[in-house]
């Protein structure tokens, strides 16, 4: 498999490492975290200056076009400061499904405003019993004159208590064949109503009711949206595993450096032989973890539906796996500190926690390769 990450990818990475390496410490994103809104607007603006925000808009379109690769890398070096925007929400997966499905007129109408930063899209596809075999939605969409009518929920929708547009996924009720539509809706349409909530990891999400909300016609975006949306949702799971990369790199060094300088006897804990055996066995986790991750995001560039599918949730499983043996490896070796606020150890623990639930759980996602690898 050709991975090559060409000299344009490399000095955004580098760009992007400096950002967070020098305006989003560990003192600044508590300031952050502990803010009303849960994420800053000012490091929203420095995403968007840097292009971060329109990363996988083709360059036609007024983008960076760097796709699946370079939001990869992107999201792994976010991953390590633990970002805290929404920046996997709208920059990737509401971008991601606008770019697949959105004509011209429509693209004009929306990525400009969310490239710019000044207007921020969730894709609100989430409901209650995802777990299992995804059923035929429950949000409907009825036909109403010139337009339509939404009614339904979603579930626990990260970063959508603060977006400005929703991408509603819903089953058109007219439609013998299941057919699925994407829907752009205004966040303050009547009719939308958001309980938002604070995370376990301390990012923002929302529950959505959507009782009788009136869009036009122009607001369903692409025909049958069924095979998109899966590229979709197979494409976020990936940025999501790229994530949780990079909180697994962060939590890995803070692991090794805290077995330097933590003694006990008048000796480094890290000389301890059998400790030495648990952190390099948290080590080949994180190595396993960043194979699948870009296996996962290679596959995202392919056009074979079945192997992308089969990519994203082996790396779900792998990288879930790690999440929880590195997790608690870290805690554990860390001791009573590892729970800590005041040690970025247990703010990584809860982002790894809440990857390794989000998306579906390791076992419906194994479930899912086992059948997906018969059909390949």
């Amino acid at each position: 498999m050709d991975f090559l990450i060409d000299d344009e990818l490399q000095m955004l990475e580098e760009s992007v490492r400096r950002l967070v390496a020098r305006d989003y410490t560990f003192s600044h994103r508590e300031q952050i975290r502990q803010s009303a809104d849960g994420w800053s607007r000012q490091t929203w603006r420095q995403l968007a200056d840097l292009g971060l925000l329109s990363l996988i808009v083709p360059e036609e379109w007024g983008g960076v076009g760097a796709g699946p690769i370079g939001a990869m890398l992107v999201s792994q070096v976010l991953g390590t400061g633990l970002l805290l925007e929404p920046f996997q929400a709208s920059a990737l997966v509401a971008t991601h499904a606008l770019i697949q499905l959105a004509d011209a007129a429509q693209r004009e109408r929306w990525l400009p405003s969310m490239m710019s930063g000044d207007v921020t899209a969730v894709f609100a596809d989430a409901e209650m019993g995802d777990d299992e075999t995804r059923p035929t939605l429950r949000t409907r969409a009825v036909r109403e004159g010139n337009g339509w009518r939404l009614d339904g929920s979603k579930h626990m929708v990260y970063h959508s208590g603060s977006a400005d547009l929703l991408l509603v996924s819903a089953s058109v009720a007219d439609d013998a064949s299941g057919e699925v539509a994407l829907f752009v809706v205004g966040a303050d349409t009547p009719g939308v109503h958001r309980q938002s909530f604070r995370t376990v990891d301390d990012q923002r999400a929302a529950f959505i009711e959507l009782t009788s909300v009136r869009v036009d016609a122009d607001a369903r975006v692409g025909a049958d949206a069924n095979v998109a949306l899966c590229a979709t949702r197979d494409f976020g799971l990936a940025m999501q595993c790229a994530d949780a990369l990079g909180t697994l790199e962060r939590i890995l060094a803070a692991t090794i450096e805290y077995g330097r300088t933590r003694k006990q006897f008048g000796v480094a804990i890290g000389n301890f032989q059998a400790l030495q055996h648990r952190m390099v066995d948290m080590y080949m986790q994180v190595e396993q973890a960043r194979s699948m991750a870009c296996l996962a995001a290679c596959r995202c560039a392919g056009t074979d539906a079945a192997l992308r599918s089969a990519a994203a949730s082996a790396a779900k499983v792998a990288i879930g796996q790690a999440s929880r043996f590195v997790g608690q490896q870290a805690v554990q070796l860390h001791a009573g500190m590892g729970m800590s606020d005041e040690l970025d150890v247990s703010h990584c623990f809860r982002r790894l926690t809440a990857f390794e639930l989000r998306g579906g759980s390791t076992d419906w996602h194994l479930r899912r390769y086992a059948k997906l690898t018969r059909l390949i």
